[in-house]
């Protein structure tokens, strides 16, 4: 799509969501630019799942504005909304695939769900959407109790790429995944958006993943944002939950 890399994909504006008497976003704002990597943080239970829910559309927001691709996804009638959809991926937590289904079955929902097409092509898709994340073509006909959990968030990352997006959500993409499996994950995201120019929506709580994956960070506390910046800005910060979160124990063997 044309645009100026430094143009926002994602603009959220003054956003706030709320459960019950509990506001969970209070007021939020954050842009995210086109081709980045934002790694979104914060403490556990700040609601970080729930901005990314909300900018899909499952989660509604009782105030503010969300714009993406430029477009006011409030002010959308059915079919822009439709288009949009299609030009973003999405990767729940845990990977949230249909137990019921094949991984062939789960990578093709998608592209079934918008698109009428041969079951030939869906085949097709299917292999090269495997091949992507660096899974071999016999995985499709396993079902998801079959996999691990590695395998789990790649088949989940292929049904997220099936329709070519230019806009992925990652949530929590390494949690539960072993240390080496983390880094190949976050490897794979890195190579995915330098070769296909995706813009990338990390919620994650790994500081690895923040260190070696993500171009920029936006910290979310308090039901807003309170830093968006470079690892250096993050590392450079003199607020209290960034200097624990970045300088604590589990940091040391990050930054030396």
């Amino acid at each position: 799509m044309a645009g100026d890399r430094s143009d926002p994909i994602i603009r959220v504006h003054d956003v706030s969501v709320q459960f019950g008497v509990t506001k969970v976003l209070d007021g939020l704002s954050l842009d995210v630019k086109r081709g980045e990597i934002l790694g979104f943080v914060g403490p556990s239970g700040a609601g970080k799942s729930v901005l990314t829910r909300t900018i899909i559309g499952l989660v509604p927001k009782i105030a503010g504005s969300i714009e993406v691709f430029g477009v006011d996804l409030d002010a959308a009638d059915e079919s822009a909304r439709r288009a949009i959809e299609r030009r973003w991926g999405v990767l729940f937590q845990q990977g949230a695939l249909f137990s019921s289904l094949n991984v062939r079955q789960n990578i093709q929902f998608p592209v079934r769900e918008y698109l009428n097409v041969s079951q030939r092509l869906l085949d097709e898709i299917t292999i090269a959407k495997l091949g992507m994340v660096g899974l071999r073509p016999e995985v499709a006909d396993r079902y998801p109790s079959e996999l691990s959990g590695g395998m789990i968030k790649r088949v989940a990352l292929a049904r997220a790429l099936a329709l070519d997006p230019e806009l992925v959500f990652l949530d929590e993409p390494t949690s539960g995944l072993d240390p080496i499996g983390a880094g190949d994950f976050d490897d794979l995201v890195r190579t995915l958006q330098r070769t296909l120019g995706l813009t990338v929506f990390m919620v994650t709580h790994d500081l690895d993943s923040l260190h070696t994956a993500c171009d920029r960070i936006a910290v979310l506390g308090n039901g807003k944002i309170i830093a968006a910046g470079s690892m250096a800005d993050m590392l450079a910060s003199s607020h209290p939950w960034l200097r624990a979160y970045f300088h604590g124990k589990r940091a040391r063997a990050v930054v030396g």
